[in-house]
């Protein structure tokens, strides 16, 4: 039995919102757009890091 008393192999409604096509392609994409943010703020980082070198770990305390 599953979780509302039918049968496992009964197909059940899903439940809560269901998204048109149109909405999981533009989800998709802003997936995409904030991974692509984040790498590029990721590799921005680094590359900075590599700029200032080993002087990045000296500073006062």
């Amino acid at each position: 039995m599953g979780a509302h008393g039918l049968p496992m192999d009964e197909k059940q409604e899903p439940e809560g919102i269901v998204l048109t096509e149109a909405q999981l392609k533009s989800r998709r994409q802003r997936s995409i757009a904030t991974a692509l943010a984040l790498g590029v703020l990721v590799l921005l980082f680094f590359a900075v890091t590599l700029v200032k070198g080993p002087a990045v770990l000296v500073r006062p305390l």
